[in-house]
């Protein structure tokens, strides 16, 4: 999964555990769906969108009541910003 990761321009503060292709873009982590239909819709020019770790509450983490913070990072090869926080 690496070499994947490192082809795709996913540096190791955004790595998470599974990674996507939709397109041209990559999808590292457990970003939500909604975020995603976001990108798609609005085909920004980004390579992807990235939740870094895997923070409870996110899409396929639910742990009963816990949910931490997190931020949807959008990236490219030379920068990277906030996408979305929930």
């Amino acid at each position: 999964m690496q070499s994947i990761k490192r082809e795709h321009g996913i540096s190791r503060q955004f790595a998470s555990c599974h990674t996507a292709i939709i397109g041209d873009y990559v999808i590292e982590g457990h970003v939500p769906a909604k975020e995603i239909r976001k990108l798609l819709k609005n085909q920004y020019e980004v390579s992807g969108l990235a939740v870094p770790g895997m923070p409870a509450g996110s899409p396929g983490m639910e742990m009963g009541n816990r949910k931490d913070s997190y931020n949807v990072i959008a990236f490219t090869e030379s920068r990277a910003g906030i996408f979305a926080s929930y």
